[in-house]
This record gives C-alpha cells, sequence and structure tokens, in this order.
C-alpha cells in the first residue's frame, strides 16, 4: 500500500470510469470541491458522493457526475482534504490538500496543493 506521500513524490497516477475514482492511497476524505459542488457529507445514504476504502486503494463514487472528465473543464481540478489512513484526523497537520486532474485514458494526476490555490475551508 502507499502512502499520499508516496504518491505524490512518484508522481502514481489514479484512475477514473465514469463517476467512479480510484485513488491509490487509504485515506478518510474531509472535503471535495467538483465543479460548483462542495462535498462534506460522504455517508451511505448521501445521494451526492460516497467513498469506500479497499486494502490499497481508495473508491470513490461521485453520483451527481456521470463522466468525471466532461464534468471537470480543462482549467479546473477536483480538489480535495484528505487523512492518511490510521492519522489522526483531528490533527490539522495531517491534513493534504491534493488535487485531481482527469486526463485521457482513465488517468487521474494527482497533485499536492499549494496554499495560494484557492480552497474555500
Amino acid at each position: 500500500m502507499k502512502t499520499i506521500k508516496q504518491v505524490l513524490e512518484e508522481k502514481t497516477k489514479g484512475l477514473y470510469f465514469g463517476p467512479r475514482v480510484l485513488l491509490p492511497f487509504v485515506a478518510d476524505i474531509l472535503k471535495v470541491v467538483i465543479d460548483d459542488d462542495i462535498i462534506t457529507d460522504f455517508s451511505p445514504l448521501s445521494e451526492i458522493a460516497y467513498y469506500e476504502k479497499q486494502d490499497d486503494f481508495t473508491e470513490i463514487y461521485f453520483f451527481e457526475h456521470k463522466d468525471i472528465l466532461k464534468d471537470v473543464s480543462k482549467y479546473e481540478v477536483i480538489k480535495m482534504i484528505v487523512v492518511e489512513e490510521g492519522k489522526d484526523m483531528f490533527d490539522v497537520s495531517n491534513h493534504t490538500k491534493i488535487s485531481l486532474n482527469p486526463v485521457e485514458h482513465h488517468q487521474l494526476e494527482i497533485k499536492e496543493l499549494d496554499d495560494d490555490v484557492i480552497f474555500i475551508e
């Protein structure tokens, strides 16, 4: 299993298929900004998004976005706040801000967001 830090350093790509996103690390998701949506509810009852942690990856479903590549413009990215599995999510220093950029062939470029990137807290 790769850590978030390893994925960022090695520039490991994630995957997407329609509304489904696969991240190559295991993490809790605190917040997602996709298009004009700010998502903080990932409960099984949510009609907007849901995520599930697997042994080696994290799987996210964005129910209102049928095609991630079409819904995220080429000038925008999906912004997320994630916490590595096993780390204290109540310690803000464990929060990692990342971006997901969908590209062709169902791949997602994963990058750490700089402090100068606008991210609604």
